[in-house]
């Protein structure tokens, strides 16, 4: 479920970017509340999934996503050129995004400790050093 709710929250991110593309600088009320809205919704749905994967990668495929759907939004509504190259590049953060999803996590957290510190609470994991 945390993963639905990190991809649905990238769609309302992608939401959220057009539509502040679309507010023309906060000037249009009806682009802007959707703007406004949508943005909210979208932090919450990425704060959910964070509870449950990890934020480097919450945060990487909440970004990727949102901005892979907000370039094919404005190459298919003619907002925005299409190339080969873009193509190949959002096929290229798509594959990304997969290799994140399907990426297994470190067992324990402890990846970034020092070794020896394992169990014991982070203030004990670095030295007391006083100048």
């Amino acid at each position: 479920m945390p993963w639905l709710i990190l991809f649905l929250s990238a769609v309302l991110e992608a939401v959220w970017a057009t539509a502040l593309g679309a507010s023309d600088g906060l000037s249009k009320p009806v682009a802007s509340v959707v703007f406004f809205t949508a943005l909210v919704l979208s932090m919450i749905g990425l704060s959910r999934a964070a509870k449950h994967i990890p934020i480097g990668v919450a945060y990487a495929v909440w970004t990727g996503t949102g901005a892979a759907l907000t370039v094919t939004w404005a190459m298919a509504t003619g907002g925005e050129a299409a190339s080969t190259l873009k193509v190949l590049f959002l096929i290229g953060i798509i594959g990304c995004i997969a290799g994140l999803k399907l990426s297994k996590p470190s067992p324990t957290g402890n990846a970034a400790r020092p070794s020896g510190t394992e169990g014991r609470p982070d203030s004990a994991a670095a030295p007391n050093r006083t100048p």
